[in-house]
């Protein structure tokens, strides 16, 4: 998963922001289609982890809205053009970060026994750099981690009955399986009945994974002038958004995987009366930016769904395992070159991952293309081997656990 910045406690009401799904929550704002909306988020720029190592899940993410379209009602499909995707002029930096394995975890968190580690990002134009993991410059394509409208009753109890399930199959998961209503650490920015502030605190669905609505789908290339179809579920659609992100790969390795940012998001709206029936709309549809970062060479590493970097075991067409095994290869392969964890560096840059085969039993094949144009020194094979050169360390806890 990847966490909005603004994941910090609230001593005052912020008005606008919400972090769970409910279809009680009331629109801040009712626009009519064509109107356009903006959002931002925050988090410590410092030299340690210790931030990461103690968030408290129950509040993230922080999410502008619901933004209440006029018209649009349930059945119908709301279509969201995004306008422009900008870091806070103020904030010119994000952070990525590696969670512990108890608290959030990761694709690697066991592999790895996951102890917290960041990197902060600066941005100058479209280009970021870190001072915790130098000798890497990459242009990012910003855009919404998290975007998505509210589901209507059932389809929340639906959500809720089917997510306590997983967990039931195995309540003390490390990491955890699912994440159900918690009422702690639950925020509604608005002045509402205690009665119904209670209900959805108690009732609202966390906002850590992406479902039928939309939501936390960590989708790259939805940047400026893309453009997506939501399903409306109740009257004015509620839509909310968050999560802004400087850049990301194709998946988000650690539960903190992009580049996080404070940022401004502006979009625009329309409504397609019974869209649902007329395209099939069980989950959005997207069209993604035409704009893309260029990097012609890609040194590709592959993957098959067998566990050959834990205990050997084949499995039958599984395109998770297969992908883990192909980013596996690239971390061992980049730890001839880096001292830092590079599954950082795997979350945040541009890299492109693809399902090449799931026709030929037993294995599955997935690749990882790795954008050679974003370091600043050769990391091609040779034939005397890689050279490993100390670039300095990522941000680890203080007390130097890592």
């Amino acid at each position: 998963m990847a966490t909005q910045a603004n994941s910090v406690p609230h001593p005052t009401l912020v008005e606008g922001l919400h972090n769970r799904w409910h279809p009680d929550i009331p629109a801040y704002a009712t626009v009519k289609p064509g109107q356009a909306n903006w959002t931002g988020a925050q988090i410590g720029n410092n030299d340690y982890s210790d931030d990461i190592r103690s968030i408290d899940l129950t509040k993230i993410h922080n999410l502008s809205g619901p933004i209440a379209i006029e018209g649009a009602e349930p059945g119908d499909c709301l279509v969201v053009d995004i306008l422009d995707v900008t870091p806070f002029e103020k904030m010119p930096w994000g952070y990525t970060g590696i969670f512990e394995l108890e608290n959030g975890g990761g694709l690697f968190a066991k592999e790895f026994n996951s102890k917290a580690a960041k990197a902060i990002w600066d941005f100058k134009g479209i280009y970021a750099t870190s001072r915790h993991i130098p000798g890497v410059r990459f242009a990012g394509v910003s855009h919404p981690g998290l975007i998505g409208t509210a589901p209507s009753a059932e389809l929340l109890a639906t959500w809720n009955e089917r997510e306590r399930g997983l967990i039931a199959q195995d309540p003390h998961a490390v990491p955890a399986l699912a994440f159900a209503p918690e009422f702690k650490g639950a925020y509604i920015g608005q002045d509402l009945d205690p009665e119904l502030l209670d209900k959805i605190k108690t009732e609202g669905a966390r906002t850590i994974p992406g479902r039928e609505h939309g939501g936390n789908c960590d989708i790259k290339n939805l940047s400026r002038g893309s453009r997506c179809y939501f399903p409306v579920f109740i009257p004015g659609a509620n839509l909310s958004v968050g999560d802004l992100h400087f850049s990301q790969g194709d998946v988000s390795i650690s539960f903190c995987g992009a580049i996080e940012m404070a940022g401004i998001i502006t979009f625009s709206t329309s409504i397609i009366k019974g869209g649902v029936e007329k395209f099939a709309l069980k989950q959005p549809i997207f069209l993604p930016s035409p704009v893309d970062p260029m990097y012609s060479a890609k040194l590709i590493f592959e993957g098959i769904s067998v566990d050959y970097h834990g205990d050997g075991k084949q499995y039958n067409m599984d395109a998770t395992v297969a992908y883990k095994q192909a980013a596996l290869n690239a971390i061992a392969y980049l730890m001839k070159v880096f001292y830092f964890p590079t599954d950082l560096l795997l979350s945040a840059a541009p890299v492109e991952s693809h399902v090449g085969a799931i026709v030929d039993s037993p294995n599955a094949c997935v690749t990882l293309a790795l954008p050679l144009g974003i370091f600043e020194h050769d990391i091609l094979p040779k034939e005397e081997g890689l050279e490993k050169i100390d670039f300095g360390q990522c941000a680890i806890r203080s007390d130097g656990v890592i």
